[in-house]
Order: structure tokens, then C-alpha cells, then sequence
């Protein structure tokens, strides 16, 4: 039930934790800039909250159900990823010029939905750890 030290599974569930506060800071600036023009760009939003407070909880508090809701939270976060990568992708695609450097560089942040896939996969990663 309870922590009985710092092992690696809890110290990347706190950082995990902690990666999703910066994450969903980056990700509000960045969907409030494009005036949330599409209802998927709330998504990360609200679930990056969500996601850090469920595992900054669990790295301080080590229950079952609670290991089974970050663990669905995670797979849930896994799955938002990919979609932001497809998202974004295409969002750069559509732009004048298509697949060009440019709107690499001015259009939507393909690696970030990336990054969120990650993270989110490290969480996975961290709650099975033995």
C-alpha cells in the first residue's frame, strides 16, 4: 500500500508526473495560439493535467486501483499521441508548399504529439517495472 523507499519505478512516476506539468503547459500555449480551432486540441489539454496529478499521487501513494487508473491514463495517452502525430502531420501537410522545411518550422510541432506518446509510454513502462 504504501512506498517503503525510492526504487526507479516510483522516481519515473514522478517524473512522469512532472513531464506532463511541462508538457501540458507547452501544449495549452501552443492550442491557445491557434484559438483551439479544432475540438481535438482540447484533448491534450485537459488530459495532461490529469495524467500528472494521477501520477504525482501514485509516486506518493501506492494503491492498486490507483496503479490502474495511471495504467489506463498512459495506454489513453499512448493513443492521444499517435493522434496528435497524425493531427499535426497532416496540419502541415494541408499548408502551401506541403512537406516543405518551412512549414515544419511555422506549422503545427510534429514531435511534440510525439513526445506526449512517450512519456506516456515511459509511465507504462515505469508501472510494470520489476
Amino acid at each position: 500500500m504504501y512506498w517503503n523507499a525510492w526504487p526507479l519505478d516510483r522516481l519515473l512516476i514522478l517524473f512522469v508526473g512532472a513531464a506532463f506539468i511541462l508538457i501540458g503547459i507547452q501544449v495549452t500555449m501552443f492550442h491557445y495560439r491557434q484559438n483551439f480551432h479544432h475540438k481535438s486540441m482540447w484533448t491534450p489539454v485537459v488530459s495532461a493535467p490529469v495524467f500528472a496529478a494521477s501520477a504525482l499521487v501514485l509516486s506518493a501513494y501506492n494503491a492498486g486501483w490507483l496503479r490502474g487508473l495511471f495504467g489506463i491514463f498512459m495506454v489513453v495517452g499512448v493513443v492521444n499521441g499517435l493522434i496528435g502525430v497524425y493531427l499535426h502531420a497532416r496540419g502541415v501537410r494541408v499548408r502551401v508548399g506541403g512537406w516543405a522545411i518551412r512549414n515544419f518550422l511555422i506549422g503545427p510541432p510534429v514531435v511534440l504529439p510525439f513526445l506526449f506518446t512517450a512519456i506516456s509510454g515511459l509511465g507504462i513502462i515505469a508501472l510494470y517495472w520489476r
